[in-house]
């Protein structure tokens, strides 16, 4: 169920949050929140390596809504002095078709769910009127639901499919610089699994204009990627490509 696989990590850094939250802040009452929703529509490459040869799907950015089934993306911020807790998380479902090289296949469709959940501690190490620095632990948790259909060509065809999910540390840092009282800009970059069987790594760059005290405008790029060993078979999942979104403050 699905709703069993997403509650796991979600309560998991909910409670790790929580508990760093009573501890570090508790004698601290101001606090402050935001919540964002946005649409990534990127360029997504996925492959995996089997004893077969390896599989592998690339859906461009211009085909990205085309052949979107249905996506979910938000994130909810809470601060508090120096100290931040952030959580973001993806959904999103996907089919698609490649050709192949030679007549071997006539074609690869590729359809995945996949989920990642971020959680991050965040604190603020340095901070000017016009700029901000903050260094950020936390984890991310990562589910996939992919199937590659082999269509047949001079050789038969191949289903293969891959239903996993696993959780990685990780560390990070984010800066916010002003440019004007409307304008600012933000840049994220975190790096995590550091082992040789996974790793995760992000970066996250966006332009933000600020329509009054509550809303604020996001525009800019992010590249996400996944790599993970699956049974002895090598998973790699990457996205790239342009973000919006609408940010809550309160």
């Amino acid at each position: 169920m699905k709703t069993v696989r997403i509650a796991k990590p979600l309560m998991l850094g909910l409670s790790l949050a929580i508990s760093a939250a009573t501890s570090a802040l508790s004698q601290q009452s101001d606090w402050s929140y935001s919540a964002t929703i946005y649409l990534f529509t990127p360029e997504t490459e996925v492959s995996l390596d089997t004893p077969a040869g390896t599989l592998d799907s690339t859906l461009s950015f211009s085909d990205a809504l085309e052949n979107l089934d249905l996506a979910f993306m938000g994130t909810f911020t809470a601060s508090n002095g120096r100290w931040s807790f952030l959580a973001d998380y993806n959904y999103t479902n996907l089919s698609f078709s490649n050709e192949t090289p030679g007549p071997a296949s006539s074609g690869l469709d590729t359809s995945f769910k996949t989920q990642f959940l971020s959680g991050y501690v965040g604190y603020r190490v340095l901070e000017t009127p016009t700029a901000s620095v903050d260094l950020a632990g936390g984890f991310r948790w990562f589910s996939t639901e992919t199937k590659f259909n082999l269509l047949p060509g001079t050789a038969p065809g191949n289903q293969t499919s891959v239903d996993s999910s696993w959780t990685d540390p990780v560390i990070g840092v984010r800066a916010r610089v002003a440019f004007s009282d409307k304008w600012s800009g933000t840049g994220f970059l975190d790096y995590g699994g550091f082992r040789s069987d996974s790793e995760t790594w992000q970066v996250l760059l966006t332009a933000d204009y600020a329509i009054n005290d509550r809303w604020l405008l996001r525009g800019g790029y992010r590249y996400i990627s996944f790599d993970h060993d699956i049974n002895g078979n090598d998973f790699s999942f990457h996205q790239s490509g342009p973000v919006i979104g609408a940010t809550y403050r309160f």
